[in-house]
């Protein structure tokens, strides 16, 4: 997965595919959430079933202060493969750059690997405020880094994805995780999407980081969304689910989707979450043509 990511060539041949194959109308590019840390010297490795594994976590001040010293290093393999994505699609077709947000970086380096609730990143978050304050200032400003390679080369859009902060009450979310996400989104002056799983009852605070748009999982009706959001671009939010259900069902379930989505000023029609690996191909090429029927 990673020599994927760090192939200009490929990442950008991965990324062009699905508008050539489904016809969407805009290419989000080809990464994962663990590349910049690769760049910056972390030892991570993508393992079959597990998912990414940090070889030493970061679970402790003195972990932190090393850390910390590590920069990106060459982001060029990220340049060119922008830069060969936004050449093949033209101006018809924007590419969106992709970054991890700072808190689900932490997360993964402190506990190593993904866990169901985060109880080491969450636990030094309290335990060590000025340790968890440079781990998450350094995250956030990797991220940033990150997504300004991507803007450089041509990205018109950026979106930063937060696997983990559902796991988090609301006020830990406020005032130990949000002012580091506001900091990655400030980084970049393009329209900016900010995502996160679980995280309905988290919308409101996401909405004061920075963003143009949110987007919204397949848990939260997107009528619901924008009444709690008003004037905020929506994302979202058909059940990867339903793609497995039949096209009866499906097509029933994105008309609502779409429907609930012209309460707010403007909708990015997506999936809630990503597309299941078994997912028919087939299927999201008729998916993609009936959202633009509607």
């Amino acid at each position: 997965m990673l020599d994927a990511c760090l192939n200009p060539e490929l990442a950008a041949e991965i990324t062009c595919q699905p508008v050539r194959r489904h016809g969407v109308d805009a290419a989000v590019f080809f990464s994962d959430i663990m590349v910049p840390l690769a760049l910056a010297g972390v030892d991570v490795s993508i393992t079959s079933g597990i998912g990414p594994v940090i070889k030493q976590p970061v679970n402790s001040a003195a972990e932190v202060n090393k850390v910390v010293q590590r920069r990106l290093g060459d982001g060029s393999a990220v340049e060119r493969a922008v830069a060969l994505t936004v050449a093949e699609l033209g101006e018809d077709t924007p590419v969106i750059g992709f970054a991890g947000a700072p808190f689900t970086l932490a997360a993964y380096l402190v506990e190593g690997r993904g866990t169901r609730d985060h109880l080491g990143a969450r636990s030094l978050m309290h335990a060590d405020p000025g340790a968890w304050d440079k781990l998450l200032t350094w995250c956030a400003e990797l991220s940033g880094e990150f997504l300004r390679i991507q803007v450089a080369a041509g990205a018109r859009a950026i979106q930063l994805f937060d696997s983990w902060a559902g796991s988090l009450p609301l006020a830990d979310y406020v005032t130990r995780v949000a002012p580091y996400s506001r900091l990655t989104l400030e980084s970049v002056s393009v329209p900016r999407i900010h995502f996160g799983t679980g995280t309905g009852h988290l919308l409101e605070a996401m909405a004061q980081c920075g963003s143009e748009a949110i987007g919204i999982d397949y848990r939260t009706p997107l009528d619901e969304a924008a009444r709690r959001l008003p004037g905020m671009v929506l994302q979202g939010n058909i059940d990867p689910a339903q793609l497995a259900a039949g096209w009866d069902s499906l097509a029933a379930h994105t008309k609502d989707v779409v429907t609930r989505g012209r309460a707010a000023p403007a909708h990015v029609v997506n999936l809630g979450h990503g597309v299941p690996p078994g997912t028919d191909p087939a299927v999201l090429t008729d998916l993609v043509a009936l959202v633009h029927e509607l």
